[in-house]
């Protein structure tokens, strides 16, 4: 028999509720009437363990992983649309992005263990809006598009407009990320990422760096893009430095106006795993080697 009392009185609200809905529209339903603290579950890498330290007790969960297209890879346009609840072990096998966008699948491969690699996702990467998101630079530097799904149905919206702070984004309430699309690149064309992390693996980046280059046929830089990570309060889109690598050959004018650009972009923070002069210095390293990464990907002769 229960024991009685008021201690001891439980209610509905008590308890965290764990819902499956048959579509996205019912999902966008349920978390924008939720009045509480509600988490979306598709990868998992960060709400469960959230959920095991007890850092976050959600008043609602919606598991999203078995709803059409989430676990899907498709071509799209000459590009790809990556489904939110896409691992990156998945997408480190997939043959066509891999090829297309190195980059990006490259920083998403640096997330945590062999085990975690099965559940992270780039949609869970972007959503959680860290500064130090490994896959999450690449993907500004690729021009990737997040579709969301909210109360009023699908949208899509420039992946480098969603982060707005750490642990926050532009997203509404009731929105979640349903899939990521990458899109066609020109032939002469390459990106890469790099981190600096104190271990050898199974960190996070301390500082980061992406680059996007296209080429001319005669090797020089038409159109680039360039991001930075764990330097700021968001990942940061730093056009002066991709406007000093156009029209260059990534001679050492060029790379040194570019590592400026960048330096100039940082507004890290000093803590137990680096100061601001050694994550400023490092992005600016990180960025120069990414870029020569990137030229010789496209075709250049770095």
């Amino acid at each position: 028999m229960w024991p009685t009392g008021l201690p001891f009185l439980l209610k509905m609200e008590d308890f965290m509720k764990y819902v499956q809905p048959d579509d996205f529209d019912a999902a966008a339903a349920l978390l924008h009437a939720e009045e509480g603290l509600s988490r979306i579950l598709a990868g998992g890498t960060d709400v469960l363990v959230q959920l095991k330290a007890e850092t976050v007790e959600p008043d609602l969960i919606v598991d999203l992983k078995h709803l059409p297209g989430m676990r899907d890879i498709t071509q799209e346009d000459g590009g790809f649309r990556i489904g939110a609840a896409v691992s990156g072990a998945e997408l480190g096998e997939h043959a066509g992005v891999k090829a297309m966008w190195p980059g990006v699948v490259e920083g998403l491969e640096l997330i945590g263990s062999t085990q975690v690699q099965s559940r992270a996702t780039l949609a869970g990467n972007l959503g959680t809006s860290s500064p130090s998101g490994d896959s999450v630079p690449a993907m500004f530097t690729a021009n990737a598009v997040a579709r969301l799904h909210g109360p009023d149905g699908p949208r899509d919206v420039a992946v480098e407009e969603i982060p707005t702070g750490p642990g926050k984004t532009s997203m509404a309430k009731g929105e979640f990320i349903t899939s990521i699309f990458l899109p066609a690149r020109p032939a002469r064309s390459g990106d890469a990422y790099l981190r600096f992390i104190p271990r050898t693996e199974m960190d996070i980046a301390v500082s980061s760096a992406a680059v996007s280059l296209e080429l001319d046929t005669d090797g020089t830089v038409s159109a680039a893009r360039v991001a930075i990570g764990a330097v700021a309060p968001t990942v940061r889109l730093v056009t002066d430095a991709a406007t000093a690598l156009i029209g260059s050959t990534l001679d050492d004018v060029a790379i040194g106006k570019m590592v400026a650009a960048v330096e100039a972009a940082c507004s890290p923070i000093t803590d137990k795993r680096g100061t601001i002069e050694f994550r400023t210095k490092t992005a600016g390293v990180l960025a120069k080697r990414a870029a020569h990464i990137a030229y010789a990907r496209a075709g250049g002769a770095s």
